[in-house]
């Protein structure tokens, strides 16, 4: 991460929030208090329990942590349009370190105590655009390119420019140069497996919403040193005569060979080749609290490339199996048929089952697969409780994967 470039938009946002920096062409400049006093404060308290628990020589992991974020944002600045954001982030443990990697031989729960500045940006926005420079939490579309992995105590965030616009009826579109990520490691656990590093990324998306039963979505994510994610989607839904609602999507993307490259370590100027295919389908329906649905993801072999189709900056957790045995995807590619069945109302909450057949996409290797299930209910006014298990079972013994069950409690405070 660039500390410099960081900690001066950091220093920035907070001299606008103490009202110690005059804004040019402002008629007046809001008192401190006058600021304060119209700010939007939020607090959230996330306690969860895993349990991890595989076919191998790890001890079985037990984590108890807390997420713990503070936020405030800031519209009274003085000039119409302009916004000020601030939030920390604290994951503590409290000591029960029984898993990786705060201790080897426990297997991996990737919630690691650490404390830091999640987002701190200004914004500015007017008559359809909205610019923003600084730290923010960014999730576009399914989260499948990019994404700030939020089921991990610790989110990812990026140090960023960004520009929206959204005054032309039906379309938005969006442009972002990234120089920072931000991960959810709190240590050095080698390639990207860090709690940040420095980037020269490009981000551009586009969506218009053509009918009402119809949204297109194009996107290029220029990942620097990694590759070129090109891309189009489409979504949409309907209601039949009987009142069953349908849902679909459909996607196909491109991974190329990248347009920028980054200098720093662990890219170090590479320019890999790159020559791999996505593709996604999917389509739900539900009634009378009922959902059931199904999808075929694709995440191609190499080709003639360096790496199969990988999404470093996605949040992988909402694909592929939430045991996340697919975090990295196998060098023949990977294939994801599943299917889901739920159900939910106001009183009994929301329960939701997914089985996953996992198989290659080159050549006719099994995977395995994997039957996750999770009910979710508000408890109290500002509170959720999540219960959440995922059972993965491995397919060839010729692989290097193992049969794996995560279970999870987890309540949700938000104020």
């Amino acid at each position: 991460m660039k500390m410099s470039k960081m900690s001066y938009i950091a220093i920035a946002a907070m001299s606008v929030m103490m009202g110690t920096t005059s804004v040019a062409q402002a008629e007046e400049v809001n008192s401190v208090s006058e600021i304060l006093s119209n700010g939007k404060y939020s607090l959230q308290i996330r306690p969860r329990y895993e349990f991890v628990d595989q076919d191998n020589a790890k001890e079985n992991a037990n984590a108890f942590t807390v997420r713990t974020v503070l936020g405030a944002k800031f519209d009274t600045l003085g000039v119409d349009g302009l916004a000020a954001q601030l939030e920390m982030t604290n994951v503590s443990n409290f000591g029960a370190d029984n898993y990786a990697p705060e201790s080897a031989e426990y297997s991996v729960v990737a919630d690691g105590e650490q404390t830091r500045v999640t987002q701190a940006n200004l914004s500015y926005a007017k008559d359809g655009f909205v610019g923003m420079v600084g730290r923010k939490g960014v999730n576009l579309d399914n989260m499948r390119f990019i994404g700030t992995v939020g089921w991990r105590q610790m989110p990812q965030t990026y140090d960023l420019a960004s520009v929206a616009y959204k005054g032309i009826e039906k379309l938005d579109l969006m442009a972002a140069y990234v120089w920072g990520v931000n991960r959810i490691f709190d240590r050095e656990l080698g390639g990207l497996k860090t709690p940040d590093f420095d980037t020269n990324t490009v981000l551009l998306h586009a969506s218009y919403k053509a009918m009402p039963e119809l949204t297109i979505t194009a996107y290029d994510y220029m990942v620097a040193s990694f590759a070129d994610h090109v891309g189009i989607r489409a979504t949409g839904g309907t209601t039949l005569d009987n009142g069953v609602k349908l849902n679909y999507m459909a996607e196909y993307a491109k991974q190329m060979d990248p347009s920028l490259t980054e200098e720093s370590a662990p890219f170090n100027d590479a320019e890999p080749e790159q020559d791999a295919d996505y593709y996604r389908f999917g389509l739900s329906g539900s009634h009378h609290g009922f959902t059931a649905g199904a999808c075929y993801e694709v995440l191609g072999e190499a080709g003639s490339g360096a790496s199969p189709f990988s999404t470093p900056l996605a949040t992988l957790h909402a694909h592929n199996g939430w045991a996340d045995m697919f975090l990295a995807t196998p060098a023949d590619g990977l294939e994801d048929i599943s299917v889901k069945l739920g159900y939910g109302d106001k009183t009994f909450g929301k329960i939701l089952g997914v089985y996953h057949k996992f198989d290659s996409d080159a050549g006719s290797v099994d995977y395995g697969s994997e039957f996750d299930i999770v009910y979710t209910k508000k408890v109290m006014k500002d509170v959720n409780m999540m219960l959440k298990g995922a059972m993965y079972a491995k397919g060839d013994a010729a692989t290097t994967y193992v049969d794996t069950n995560k279970y999870w409690v987890m309540f949700d405070y938000k104020y």
